[in-house]
């Protein structure tokens, strides 16, 4: 990690030698970093990887983290993720170019990833440290924490605490539902004659990017497409609940579970996807194009239908819709669910969405900035910094609730690229670091929504949720398995499945597809798959197992 010099440098080292203070981290203290800090104050930079692709931040040190500095002495010095997630994590850990602490996804190959980095010794155990930081031991207690994620990733290390996990809802309320979906820019709906209400079936959502691709649509000269989503084909698969019941593990009717890879539904699945490449129903790039080239093909309005959760369509689309009064994109459907009953709520596993290291690359005096910053932002206060900027500039407490400044309200709902707002410091990736989620039950809501957007999130959720949701507490199959014997040997074939089934969509034929997922299925029962299986079911008798999902 690159040791950062201040302008009292010398005096730092005077201070070292006189005082004998061993200093082992990212930076020097002093007078501060760059001499700017209170004298007589220790102050570091610590370097942060936000591991969510497409996530970027300010031009410069913004307001609010001049106010983190203020507060905990800290600066920041963030890395953000282009590409997967999965490789940074492993990436970072294989060739020691380590942050001074890592955030990322609670679950997949990259919670496995930092798993793996746990049990290696490449994080800080914070456990006898715990007791003089109430807020993170809150947001690791175990009554705060799903239990099968509490279980394999919190307390799985015989005592030792090396993850903290960020956003889980601390009430009910606090929930977030994405509203994940796909959704039809509204003024092509009507183009094409088609009401969105009406797509409800496999095939009634086959006819419909048909007719778009039938009706020759253009922008600006280059064609649209009926089907797009955003980097890394995020999520243009969410259409897979179609086909199977959306989890990854799925019911096999005798009181056990077996991976939705080994389905008939996960075969449907796959040639329908290869159907609509085949048939130029889906952008071809949506599997391998960057965050800024979808945003740039939403903005040119050339994606007639987007898979994705809400928010993110809504603010990618705001450009456009502001230009194009009535191309707003509203929802799809609902679409039917394979195997599960039609007035069934929808099932969603809200918990929390980030889970949080220090790395070894920390060490000494530097572990203790780095868990005074992360425990100051897991507290109210810093909670509602990183969500709504500086009290006293960006907005207020007014009858005992925060209320935005109408003057900084104004300048954000014109910020179609948010780019203003990541300047004051909101939405840089500090929010994926304040504990548990209370934006509801002690935060007062989101201040900064506009009525028109909450007004079309109402309408979505109306359509989208007719039987309202059922919050997932259940055991997930995909956290047991971890733990079988086979896993290690078993997990390299696992990770190979999304890439299988692309793969496989992009075949020049059905029995070439189906030969690619076949060959794998052979290659995971090899690598010790039925055997890892028999120890996650007989590990799951008598549990609650999650076995139907919607994405959110």
């Amino acid at each position: 990690m690159k040791r950062i010099w201040s302008k009292g440098v010398s005096a730092l080292l005077v201070s070292i030698m006189v005082g004998g203070l061993l200093i082992s981290c990212t930076n020097s203290s002093g007078n501060g970093d760059n001499g700017e800090g209170a004298e007589g104050e220790n102050s570091y930079k610590l370097k942060i990887l936000h591991n969510w692709n497409g996530s970027n931040g300010s031009d410069a040190i913004t307001p609010v983290e001049e106010v983190i500095k203020e507060k905990t002495g800290v600066t920041l010095e963030w890395e953000y993720t282009k590409g997967s997630e999965t490789e940074k994590v492993n990436q970072i850990f294989a060739t020691q170019d380590l942050p001074d602490i890592y955030t990322g996804p609670a679950w997949g190959g990259e919670l496995d990833g930092i798993i793996k980095a746990a049990k290696e010794g490449q994080l800080v155990d914070i456990s006898d440290k715990l007791k003089d930081y109430p807020n993170l031991s809150k947001s690791i207690a175990e009554e705060n924490v799903p239990p099968a994620l509490y279980e394999k990733a919190i307390d799985a290390y015989d005592g030792k605490k090396y993850l903290l996990l960020q956003n889980q809802p601390a009430t009910n309320e606090d929930g977030m539902d994405w509203l994940y979906g796909f959704y039809v820019r509204k003024d092509i709906a009507e183009k094409v004659g088609v009401d969105p209400q009406s797509v409800v079936t496999k095939e009634d959502f086959y006819n419909f990017l048909k007719k778009i691709k039938d009706a020759n649509l253009q922008e600006n000269g280059q064609p649209v497409f009926p089907l797009g989503g955003f980097s890394n084909g995020w999520a243009v698969g969410i259409g897979n609940t179609m086909f199977y019941s959306g989890a990854s593990y799925v019911d096999k009717g005798d009181g056990t579970v077996e991976h939705n890879f080994f389905t008939k539904g996960y075969e449907e699945y796959t040639l329908f996807y290869r159907k609509l490449v085949e048939e130029g129903l889906m952008d071809p790039e949506a599997f391998t194009q960057t965050d800024p080239i979808a945003k740039e093909k939403i903005n040119q309005g050339r994606i007639a239908i987007l898979a994705a959760h809400y928010p993110a369509i809504l603010d990618a689309s705001k450009e456009y819709v502001s230009s194009h009064p009535g191309s707003d994109y509203i929802p799809l459907g609902p679409l039917e669910r394979a195997d599960v009953e039609p007035d069934r709520p929808v099932d969603l596993g809200i918990q929390g969405n980030n889970v949080t290291a220090i790395t070894k690359n920390c060490k000494g005096a530097c572990v203790d900035a780095a868990l005074k910053f992360l425990d100051f932002m897991a507290s109210d206060e810093g909670f509602m910094l990183a969500r709504y900027g500086v009290q006293g500039v960006h907005w207020d407490m007014k009858d005992g609730k925060p209320v935005a400044n109408q003057e900084w309200f104004d300048k954000f709902s014109t910020d179609t690229n948010m780019k203003l707002r990541k300047n004051e410091g909101i939405s840089i990736g500090l929010e994926s670091l304040t504990g548990l989620d209370r934006i509801n039950s002690a935060a007062g809501g989101d201040i900064w929504a506009e009525q028109e957007r909450l007004e079309a999130m109402e309408n979505a959720r109306k359509i989208l949720r007719p039987n309202g949701i059922h919050v997932i507490t259940a055991y997930n199959p995909g956290d047991v398995i971890t733990k079988a014997p086979e896993w290690e040997m078993l997990k390299p074939s696992m990770d190979r499945m999304g890439d299988a089934w692309k793969e496989a969509v992009f075949a020049k034929s059905d029995e070439a597809a189906m030969s690619i997922i076949n060959e794998l299925r052979e290659q995971l029962r090899k690598t010790g798959y039925e055997k890892a299986m028999q120890f996650t079911n007989e590990n799951l008798k008598g549990k609650d197992v999650v076995t139907v999902q919607m994405p959110n």
